[in-house]
């Protein structure tokens, strides 16, 4: 039985009739949420008329995730307007056994020898994209980010040899569809279902991209997968150049093609568009906001083209050379958690539930921010800043379990390392690509709609660096500062 809640639960100041804290959490999101931590572990909202608990202790986050999770299940605003468009991918499934079952069946593409078989494809994908940019040209960096993770991904899940008018389809489609998918998450339920010109719209897009996922499983079956079962990860190609080749072009996907408990043609289609959603919008983002910390910071691009050139000599990036980058994911780790990607998630209290002594009642919705534990100045100092020494093995303890952006407990992303796979593969892509870039507009600001990405961010990339003219008496290092000004992001759409 539960404790008897003795707390009471803080509501937090300035909400209106009828939209609650709504207006903020529109207006400036961020700043909002980052507020609520001084009104207690856990803090009341109102999103309209609905009530909602902010949990703002990560010791308590945990519970939720971890601990007590069999009572806080997978549901809230945000987690319904997503399974329009996701169906019951793992991300929006709700916890059961068809959860347990759909895991189980997804956990080994997700192994890191698996994942390693197709490395050496993800990096030639990725070195002929990045290579063919203009040189000296503004480009969009957001935009470019998730191409790039887009195409890297294809290949990873459905092969090398996807043929290439679907890549381009995938490609064109998802940046609307995500688009699209944001602005349902972003209105009442009652306009998303109104026969409008943007919901139809919508609605086609993603019926198109369902039939893509559908052509790329057809072409995975007429390649003739089914050389190793779900339960099974890679086989050892060494010595056999031939099945290395092979192995190499076949995808991710084919494990669940090829699984014993196979999923349903519309169970795919889910998890398909889970994967590629998830692959995109978050690892896209935090490339963009890393490519934009290390133009700003020269000693960090420094250090981390020094590293680069340590481990790789003049010879082309190798997937085994990962491993030897630890600065180049300290890097990542660090523009992940200044920048989220995630900054809201909810569950639903299942029953009535003693949070840290606060009562959270049967159905209502309990969030969680990422962006709100990873900003914690009592955990990182001066969290505005970017410092990727954060993360050396020494200072790692400190974080005290407030790193959240991948989740934690039986929901954690499932596809975590992967995303570090294709994180630093990408990084370590364009240092080795270009020899510098320039930020051509103004500093972006964050904003905060599904993920946190910046609102504008464009870059010109040289392959020649440019020679600094050094200045008398000039500092020897470089001190890290945040951001200037406030993280006062406009929600997409607006």
């Amino acid at each position: 039985m539960n404790a008897p809640a003795t707390s009471p639960t803080r509501t937090a100041p300035g909400a209106l009739p009828l939209v609650g804290h709504g207006l903020q959490l529109a207006r400036s999101p961020l700043p909002f949420i980052s507020s609520l931590r001084a009104h207690g572990p856990v803090v009341r909202i109102r999103i309209g008329p609905t009530p909602a608990y902010v949990v703002t202790d990560p010791a308590l986050t945990r519970k939720v995730l971890v601990t007590d999770a069999a009572h806080y299940a997978k549901g809230g605003k945000i987690i319904d307007a997503l399974r329009v468009f996701f169906g019951d991918g793992l991300a929006t499934i709700a916890d059961g056994d068809a959860h347990l079952r759909n895991r189980r069946l997804m956990q080994p593409m997700f192994n890191k020898a698996h994942i390693a078989g197709r490395g050496d494809a993800m990096i030639e994908q990725v070195t002929a994209m990045v290579g063919a940019w203009p040189e000296a040209r503004p480009r969009d960096v957001y935009e470019d980010m998730n191409e790039v993770t887009l195409a890297a991904f294809l290949v990873a899940l459905f092969g090398a040899d996807l043929p290439e008018h679907l890549e381009g389809e995938f490609t064109a489609l998802m940046p609307e569809i995500m688009k699209g998918t944001i602005r349902q998450t972003i209105l009442p339920p009652w306009v998303t279902r109104l026969p409008l010109p943007a919901n139809r719209a919508h609605a086609q897009r993603v019926a198109r991209l369902r039939a893509l996922i559908d052509q790329a499983i057809d072409h995975r079956a007429s390649r003739g997968t089914g050389t190793y079962s779900g339960a099974q990860t890679v086989p050892d190609t060494a010595g056999c150049p031939h099945a290395a080749a092979r192995e190499q072009q076949t995808g991710l996907f084919d494990t669940l093609l090829t699984a014993e408990d196979p999923l349903t043609r519309q169970q795919l289609q889910d998890e398909a568009i889970t994967l590629l959603t998830g692959a995109i919008e978050t690892t896209g983002t935090t490339l963009a906001w890393t490519l934009y910390e290390i133009s700003r910071h020269p000693r960090i691009e420094r250090r981390l083209r020094e590293e680069l050139a340590t481990v790789c000599g003049d010879r082309p990036l190798r997937y085994g050379d990962l491993e030897h980058l630890p600065y180049a994911r300290q890097v990542l780790q660090e523009a992940i958690r200044k920048y989220g990607p995630a900054w809201l998630v909810t569950r639903t209290a299942t029953r009535d539930m003693d949070l840290g002594g606060h009562l959270v009642p049967q159905g209502a919705d309990v969030v969680w921010s990422p962006y709100l534990h990873q900003h914690d100045p009592d955990v990182f100092a001066g969290p505005d800043a970017f410092d990727p020494d954060r993360w050396t093995p020494e200072n790692v303890s400190a974080t005290r379990g407030s790193f959240l952006a991948f989740g934690d407990g039986r929901r954690k992303c499932i596809g975590e390392n992967f995303a570090w796979a294709e994180l630093q593969i990408i990084l370590a892509t364009v240092l080795r690509t270009w020899q510098s870039f320039e930020l051509t507009s103004p500093a972006p600001r964050p904003q905060a709609v599904v993920t946190v990405k910046p609102d504008r961010l464009t870059m010109e990339f040289r392959r020649k660096a440019a020679t600094a003219q050094p200045t008398s008496g000039s500092p020897s290092h470089e001190v890290i500062v945040p951001d200037p000004g406030p993280d006062t992001p406009t929600p997409s759409g607006s």
